[in-house]
């Protein structure tokens, strides 16, 4: 599969892992979320991420370590668009 349409098609997977599969997983991992006081929520956006790669064809993150900092930059990324957008479009 070309490049930038794996890339296309990871994104829609992935927005689709976090629209349903990560709110699951958010749940289901409550308690060691609290306990390290959010920063599980990083291993579940590894997860989803690392799910959104086994799906779609081209789209590979090889191990977790990968899926963690792509995690880590892609929570980054997020407070950087919601700090510019400003309030009320941060989700």
């Amino acid at each position: 599969m070309d490049g930038a349409i794996a890339g296309l098609l990871g994104a829609l997977v992935l927005g689709f892992a976090n629209a349903f599969v990560r709110p699951i997983l958010v749940v289901l991992s409550l308690p060691i979320t609290i306990l390290t006081f959010g920063l599980f929520l990083l291993v579940v956006n590894a997860l989803v991420l690392k799910l959104g790669a086994a799906l779609v064809p081209g789209f590979r993150i090889r191990g977790f370590l990968p899926a963690l900092f792509g995690a880590l930059l892609l929570a980054l990324l997020n407070l950087l668009v919601a700090q510019v957008a400003g309030p009320g479009w941060a989700l």
